[in-house]
């Protein structure tokens, strides 16, 4: 059934649920920066959660990333420099034991949840290769909140970022900018947006499709930021999905 005006599908009655609300694994990092390419792992969280939202597997790691830590950064997730080098474990570890978390959860059918999940899993694996560990090889299943959202609700207004999006599914978040606090958020989110929404039943089709959604929401914004001038009009942004095409080699 869809809402009046809009792209919305809302689930009914007679709608199947999908068949990975059961558990889920859920991921975050906080970082050096933005930049997928060159910024660092700060912190991260990977878990896993039933399909009330309860947190049934977890795992948080700090990372010294080898590289000072802007204040502007840290003023978001709370990690300087100094403890960094403090409580942090070398990069190279934490990033393998990472790596080798995600790979688990994958190997055991799980879907992972990241919010906007290309930033995630682009840095990881740039992360990985800095490290001469062996990257994620096409992560998947993969569920990102952020493309979902913007695909069963494209119109509704107001900001995406977690904390907005939380907010709107009723979803409470504590600590934003903390990596657990999000990562179990976004799982949250996506389990809403299951239970709202008439999604794909299996994981493995969600993660197909939203490689398209992804994809066409990157040529909208590239649209209007064109039109506003933010970028030149030979500039395309990157809409591969859920790693980056200059993060994958391609």
């Amino acid at each position: 059934m869809s809402e009046p005006g809009s792209n919305v599908v809302l689930m009914t009655s007679a709608d199947a649920a999908p068949d990975w609300l059961t558990r889920v694994g859920v991921f975050d990092l906080e970082t050096t920066g933005v930049d997928v390419v060159h910024d660092r792992i700060v912190t991260a969280h990977v878990g896993v959660l039933d399909a009330k939202g309860r947190v049934i597997a977890s795992r948080s790691w700090i990372a010294d990333p080898g590289v000072p830590i802007p204040e502007g950064a840290a003023a978001i997730h709370g990690i300087t420099t100094a403890r960094a080098q403090n409580e942090g474990r070398p990069a190279a570890e934490v990033v393998s034991e990472i790596t080798d978390a995600l790979r688990a959860l994958f190997a055991q059918g799980l879907p992972v949840v990241a919010y906007n999940a290309s930033y995630d899993f682009s840095l990881l694996h740039h992360e990985a290769l800095r490290h001469d560990i062996r990257p994620l090889e096409n992560p998947s299943p993969v569920i990102d909140p952020l493309v979902i959202d913007k695909r069963v609700d494209r119109y509704r207004r107001g900001k995406r970022t977690l904390t907005a999006v939380a907010e709107h599914y009723a979803v409470p978040l504590t600590d934003a900018h903390e990596a657990s606090a999000d990562a179990i958020a976004a799982g949250r989110v996506a389990l809403a947006l299951a239970e709202r929404f008439a999604l794909a039943p299996s994981a493995g089709e969600l993660h197909v499709q939203q490689i398209g959604w992804a994809r066409s929401q990157a040529e909208s914004l590239t649209e209007y930021f064109i039109q506003i001038g933010r970028l030149d009009a030979t500039e395309t942004l990157d809409g591969s999905w859920p790693v980056r095409a200059d993060a994958s080699g391609a």
